[in-house]
This record gives C-alpha cells, sequence and structure tokens, in this order.
C-alpha cells in the first residue's frame, strides 16, 4: 500500500529521518516560504529520484502582496504569480 507523512519544512532532521525511515512514502511538507522553512531545508524530504515530496506554502503564496517583496505588484494576481514564479525557481534549484 500507499504510505505518507506530514513534516514540517521548519524541521530539516525530522525530513531526514522520516525519509530514511520510509523511503517509498510521499511526504507533505508545510512550512516552506512564510513559516520559515527554506529550500536548503527541503532536500532531505525527496528520494533517490528527486521525487515523492509535496511541498506546500499557502500563505507565502496567498498574501505575496502583503510583504514588502512583492508590495510593488500591479494586483493581488500579480504577487501571488509572482510569488509563485519565485518559488518554483527557488526550489528548482535545490538540486
Amino acid at each position: 500500500g500507499v504510505a505518507g507523512a506530514v513534516a514540517g519544512a521548519t524541521h530539516p532532521r525530522h525530513l531526514a529521518e522520516l525519509r530514511r525511515t520510509m523511503p517509498n512514502a510521499i511526504l507533505l511538507v508545510p512550512g516552506y516560504g512564510a513559516q520559515g522553512g527554506r529550500a536548503a531545508d527541503l532536500a532531505a524530504a525527496f528520494d533517490e529520484n528527486g521525487r515523492g515530496t509535496v511541498i506546500n506554502s499557502s500563505r507565502a503564496i496567498i498574501f505575496a502582496e502583503r510583504t514588502d517583496r512583492y508590495a510593488t505588484a500591479n494586483s493581488w494576481q500579480s504577487a501571488i504569480e509572482r510569488a509563485t514564479r519565485d518559488a518554483i525557481d527557488e526550489l528548482a534549484h535545490m538540486f
């Protein structure tokens, strides 16, 4: 069967431990972005093929227009798009 686990991006040591213990599991990793999780903290969550992990970044995306980084966006939609693209770029450069 399929098993999964949830571990926060702000606890990279736990991510590594879960991946070792559950090498074939899907890991849901909340906490990336506004809660302090960084791309570098997430590497241990992925399996040897760079898969097996779902990264969640709700607050940093949904409320992007409230941050200094995206305050100059033309609209909240534009702020969300920029924040999403920045997250994708940051995560894509992890490997």
